[in-house]
């Protein structure tokens, strides 16, 4: 098991989503909350993948459009909806996703690396892959994924 998906302790807790056709998971330990679609603030001269801004309880926070950013179609929002709002490196960043599917609790040995062949930089937005009885999920890897936006934002 690669140093990236090694965890301390023998289970992790994790949210899964969809996008598009797709399941994705993140540890449960990144996320703030989990609030409905609201409208965002656009902010111009962002990369398409940046819907705007909220105001969280007088925080603002950028929104981003998880399908987008992952280079799927972008993710036209409706009453399933969700923005998952995180904490990452001290830096709140919403995620909207089509919709939040289960919270899970998994062994850390369940979590595989991603496949040799997809190519490096995919590869590191993927922490590994959890495979369940009847699906295979992506792990995303947070710091990866916003890693653009953690860096203007510092």
């Amino acid at each position: 098991m690669s140093n990236a998906i090694k965890q301390s302790g023998a289970y992790l807790e994790i949210v899964s989503f969809h996008l598009a056709d797709q399941e994705f998971c993140i540890d449960i330990m990144a996320i703030r909350e989990i609030r409905g679609w609201a409208p965002v603030t656009p902010m111009p001269h962002t990369p398409p993948y940046v819907l705007g801004l909220i105001n969280l309880r007088g925080a603002v926070i950028p929104v981003i459009d998880m399908a987008c950013r992952l280079g799927m179609k972008m993710t036209e929002p409706s009453e399933r909806s969700a923005i998952i709002v995180t904490d990452i490196a001290g830096k709140l960043v919403g995620l909207l996703v089509e919709q939040v599917s289960d919270m899970m609790t998994i062994k850390s040995d369940a979590l595989q690396p991603a496949p040799e062949i997809i190519p490096e930089a995919q590869r590191a937005f993927c922490r590994g892959i959890v495979a369940l009885e009847k699906t295979m999920v992506c792990f995303l890897n947070l710091d990866t994924v916003i890693a653009e936006e953690l860096q203007q934002a510092a």
